[in-house]
């Protein structure tokens, strides 16, 4: 603590290569906050998926339909507590970047199944009563400014109308908030009856059953006597855990994890060069400084932990500007106005990002340090 005087005397020797300096660090960690909420969004729903909760889709592909009448069968096998099918709707609602999850579902099951759904008693039984009433997310409700009551139209992709008509339209009579910050709430859920009674093509054919298991570490056996159950029937089954599935999802536009790993690690690798630029400067132009410090009684040492001291109070104000910034920032909301199903700053790579912070001044200033502790007093005198 000793020497904070004489690091920040140091930094205001060159205020405006300082002050860069600390500007690209803060950019750099405000578009780390950034890219951090964009993977969350693409993982919504993985980290709070049900460890007790498996997928059952077709064993060739998502859009190949599976029986409803599997429901009962899956419901007998040892270990099976509850099984609820869903379908992918795939409408429009006014035109196509208005993308979000449509699906039909068994209204009864659904809040039984998914408990981080929070919706009220009320909202419950108003959804019960009307057949073509709709169970929207909170923050599917704030994008498009809906209100309860309202009649919405969403136009179908696949699923057309006995009627031959495209439009569905749906009572907004209830809505859901989620129990944990990573719930997704930008979901669009509608009554099953009504839904089959009303399209045109594939009566009595669900999309996929999400099975509840009564003991999580019987997952992986219970998964297996469900596919042994339907084997060798006209449509074979396969079973994984719910967290898998929503990653499966995730995975269909790329590897957004590595994409976004990819983009901070190039940012990063470019900052850390700027900052260590500056500190082998710094280091460079107070030569005779270090060497007079030496001479008058500072050790190696001494040496070495001043300059890893700048490096470390540059990238640590640049830094927390830069998280301080982007949480705040994050904080606002979506910048795409609710596309993302979830976007918020995660506390726990807050704490990666405070890490980086450390890293980044050691490996930064590690090379100057070690050259300032190596200086001969002599030599660096004669400069």
């Amino acid at each position: 603590m000793k020497y904070l005087y004489l690091i920040f005397s140091s930094l205001k020797r060159k205020k405006l290569r300082t002050g860069l300096t600390i500007l690209s660090i803060m950019v750099a960690f405000i578009l780390f906050g950034y890219l951090t909420a964009i993977r969350q969004a693409f993982d919504a729903g993985v980290e709070v998926a049900g460890a007790d909760r498996l997928i059952v889709r077709h064993k060739v592909s998502l859009i190949q339909l599976l029986p409803q009448s599997y429901e009962e069968k899956m419901e007998r096998i040892d270990g099976v507590d509850n099984a609820v099918h869903s379908t992918w709707f795939g409408g429009i609602y006014q035109e196509p970047r208005n993308f979000f999850a449509q699906m039909p579902i068994m209204p009864e099951e659904l809040f039984d199944m998914y408990p981080e759904y929070v919706i009220s008693d009320e909202h419950k039984a108003a959804w019960l009563e009307n057949r073509a009433g709709a169970l929207v997310g909170r923050g599917l409700v704030d994008r498009f400014g809906w209100k309860l009551g309202d009649r919405i139209p969403i136009n179908a992709t696949i699923w057309t109308k006995k009627d031959g008509g495209r439009t569905w339209e749906f009572d907004l009579v209830a809505i859901y908030d989620g129990a944990e910050k990573g719930t997704d709430t930008s979901q669009f859920f509608f009554r099953y009856d009504f839904f089959d009674e009303t399209r045109a093509m594939g009566e009595g054919l669900v999309g996929w059953y999400t099975v509840r298991v009564a003991d999580p570490d019987r997952a992986a056996e219970v998964a297996a006597a469900i596919d042994v159950e339907f084997a060798n029937s006209a449509t074979e089954t396969k079973t994984e855990p719910e967290g898998a599935f929503i990653q499966g999802f995730a995975n269909q536009i790329g590897n957004i994890g590595f994409i976004i790993m990819s983009i901070m690690s190039a940012v990063f690798f470019i900052i850390l060069l700027v900052a260590g630029n500056t500190m082998a400067y710094t280091v460079r132009e107070r030569t005779n400084e270090l060497a007079v410090l030496k001479a008058i009684g500072f050790t190696d040492r001494g040496v070495l932990g001043l300059v890893l001291g700048e490096s470390l109070a540059i990238t640590l104000v640049g830094g927390l500007l830069g998280l301080g910034l982007a949480w705040g920032l994050v904080s606002m909301g979506d910048p795409t106005s609710g596309s993302f199903p979830v976007f918020y700053f995660p506390a726990g790579d807050m704490f990666v990002g405070l890490a980086l912070i450390v890293a980044m001044a050691f490996v930064a200033g590690i090379i100057p340090a070690m050259q300032a502790q190596r200086l001969q007093i002599a030599d660096a005198l004669r400069r």
